[in-house]
């Protein structure tokens, strides 16, 4: 097969395009220390078949990957998870302990999926997901470190976007990789050099609170670097760090001041005040491209934005604190 989008980087890291949906929407990190290698998120089913082509061409073996590390289990980070381990025979699966049943049993993560988008589509955009060993399934509380071929990577507990998320910082890079909790920033989006950085606030465990103290919490290593699931490497992380905490402030009151209207109306009048909201900020970054461009790249989360939203206005106000 051909090989997708790799980005290299320094300290052995490699952004490999997960071909979801479109080309950087999704990237899997590759971190490789002295032959052994270790993968940030997976992609779905149809991502691995790639990433075991890169490592080829990287000429590192599959018996050389000793970690595959979850950000956390939405299946556009972990779909792929469970053909990762068949490829990978000495890998651990490196998972929140609010996930790792669910990676030994997806049965409720694969019908919950369903649900939303029906058999045929799911099995058109996951593919096939099946149950982990339970013994190659290594669960990782707050502060919990992995040994990379004696490069230390510390997992801290990040809620926000979902309960079962963590990020993972590198001490050798200086770097967070942060899934989704520091947002989404589409490289199409760069301006001179300036990324443009969004929250994402996808059903169904949005938790505002909890988002601005992980953006805190990851700011407070003062990392060079974060890689984002959506799309990799980012710089300038005070900046972006002050703007998502303004953006998720924006994206509430937008929720809140739709609270009181009907459902299908409700969702119209959120996504619409997302896209305002979001064309006025790329349109302050200097962003050139023409709107139609812009909102080719922006209407699934803004649609994914729209429902999070909604699902936590509906929820009590307590319902993260048990």
């Amino acid at each position: 097969m051909s090989l997708p989008l790799i980005t290299d980087y320094e300290y052995g890291i490699s952004a490999i395009d997960a071909q979801f949906h479109r080309p950087r929407r999704a990237a899997i990190h590759l971190i490789v220390e002295k032959g052994v290698a270790a993968l940030v998120d997976t992609g779905t089913s149809f991502s691995v078949p790639g990433v075991v082509a890169t490592l080829k061409q990287k000429n590192i073996a599959v018996e050389d990957v000793a970690y595959v590390i979850l950000t956390h289990i939405h299946l556009d980070h972990a779909g792929g998870a469970s053909q990762c381990m068949q490829f990978f025979p000495n890998a651990k699966l490196v998972v929140h302990p609010r996930g790792a049943s669910h990676m030994a049993n997806p049965i409720r993560l694969v019908a919950g999926a369903m649900s939303v988008y029906g058999e045929a589509e799911f099995k058109r955009v996951y593919g096939e997901i099946v149950p982990i060993n339970i013994e190659r399934i290594m669960e990782a509380p707050d502060e919990s470190r992995i040994n990379l071929n004696g490069r230390s990577l510390l997992l801290l507990d990040t809620p926000g976007h979902a309960r079962h998320h963590n990020c993972i910082y590198d001490e050798c890079s200086q770097s967070f990789f942060t899934g989704d909790t520091f947002g989404v920033s589409y490289r199409e989006f760069d301006v001179n050099g300036r990324e443009f950085v969004f929250p994402t606030t996808s059903p169904v465990q949005f938790d505002p609170v909890a988002a601005h103290t992980s953006i805190d919490r990851i700011i407070s290593y003062k990392p060079r670097y974060a890689y984002l699931t959506h799309y990799s490497r980012i710089g300038n992380l005070e900046y972006h760090a002050q703007s998502l905490h303004d953006l998720i402030d924006a994206h509430v009151a937008i929720a809140q001041r739709a609270k009181d209207n009907g459902g299908g109306e409700r969702q119209s009048i959120i996504s619409g005040a997302l896209r305002n909201l979001l064309l006025q900020k790329l349109a302050e970054h200097g962003c050139q491209l023409p709107p139609n461009e812009i909102n080719e790249l922006l209407n699934t989360d803004i649609r994914l934005n729209a429902q999070g939203l909604i699902h936590w206005l509906d929820q009590p106000p307590d319902r993260f604190k048990q």
